[in-house]
């Protein structure tokens, strides 16, 4: 698959994933800022292995949704750390593959 296929490709899942982890952590019941901050880590880890060129742009993908969502409905600022687990994740996911392309 070309680069720019296959970007859009993971791009638009992203962005998916990204808006369904903010739907189930803005349910009234859900109160496991744990789980959603790792559900973020482990999706943009996961882009930013598959595209290490453009993990910048998988990490607002995935974790801009939640400060949105939390900044607009509670004025919940400090739901800006999404961005940061994102850009983390995405980042290490690089450094994954790097990693692994230097053991090959």
């Amino acid at each position: 698959m070309p680069t720019q296929n296959r970007f859009l490709t993971l791009f638009t899942l992203a962005v998916a994933l990204g808006i369904l982890i903010c739907w189930i952590d803005s349910q009234p019941n859900w109160d496991d800022s744990g789980v959603s901050a790792a559900m973020v880590f482990i999706a943009a880890a996961a882009f930013g292995f598959a595209l290490p060129n453009r993990a910048w742009a998988f990490a607002l993908a995935v974790g801009l949704w939640i400060p949105l969502v939390g900044i607009v409905r509670a004025h919940n600022y400090g739901s800006i750390l999404a961005v940061v687990v994102a850009f983390v994740g995405a980042y290490i996911g690089v450094g994954v593959r790097t990693l692994v392309g230097y053991l090959a």
